[in-house]
């Protein structure tokens, strides 16, 4: 298996996981199309809207770890390292992120949280798993704010998976990279939220929304491990 595909598989799973373990990426859209009586065509519309703004974002973090790998593509020694740099990097960042993700959760920080109220408002506020769900301050859900959350909520783990076509100098690399991400996540999103709208029933994370970016580490460290020890 090349390093492009095993890195495609990474962006593929870290894409269903990322979404699947968020019910943010979903439930709002499901809750808005009932209260105010969408109809599919016009909750498919908010969804792609919202989860491409979450895909920019994410893209642009993404741009963050590719400057880096293009600047070392420089240092021709580094390519001596056993496995490549990247696949290095993409170790450390997974131990970082992942150990990060396991304080998170282990420390019960306050998420976002969304809840229906009557039969027509969505709040969002801040909410800690195992807590009174009653919250002291929220805000009043629309469209248009939900498609600033989503803007303001990247994928962190895109970090490290365009740091490897850019050490490569590969371009096409990169593209392949960052549509695989776009149409999986667009994709899983589409399918949770119309899974909701027609009463069919979706996967249910969870108590694994607590352990998201914990999952997302343990991704990228597991695929970095391929690259440096298995040659991937």
């Amino acid at each position: 298996m090349s390093e492009i595909q095993v890195l495609i598989l990474t962006a593929i799973s870290i894409a269903c996981l990322h979404t699947v373990t968020g019910p943010d990426h979903y439930l709002p859209f499901i809750a808005l199309s009932k209260s105010k009586g969408w109809s599919a065509g016009k909750t498919i519309g908010w969804t792609v809207v919202c989860g491409s703004g979450h895909v920019f974002s994410s893209v642009l973090l993404g741009l963050g770890g590719a400057t880096l790998g293009w600047s070392l593509s420089k240092l021709g020694w580094l390519e001596s390292v056993r496995g490549g740099v990247a696949g290095w990097f993409m170790m450390l960042f997974g131990i970082v992120y992942g150990s990060w993700g396991l304080y998170q959760a282990f420390r019960n920080i306050a998420h976002k949280h969304f809840d229906v109220e009557g039969e027509n408002e969505l709040y969002v506020y801040e909410h800690s798993h195992g807590t009174a769900t009653t919250p002291k301050e929220r805000y009043k859900v629309t469209p248009w704010v939900m498609f600033i959350i989503f803007i303001l909520g990247p994928c962190e783990p895109m970090i490290p998976l365009l740091y490897f076509p850019a050490a490569k100098n590969s371009w096409v690399g990169m593209g392949i990279l960052i549509s695989v991400y776009t149409i999986v996540t667009l994709a899983t999103m589409l399918t949770m939220v119309l899974l909701g709208y027609f009463g069919i029933g979706y996967i249910k994370p969870g108590k694994l929304e607590r352990y998201a970016h914990a999952l997302g580490g343990m991704t990228i460290f597991i695929c970095g491990l391929g690259m440096v020890f298995l040659e991937w």
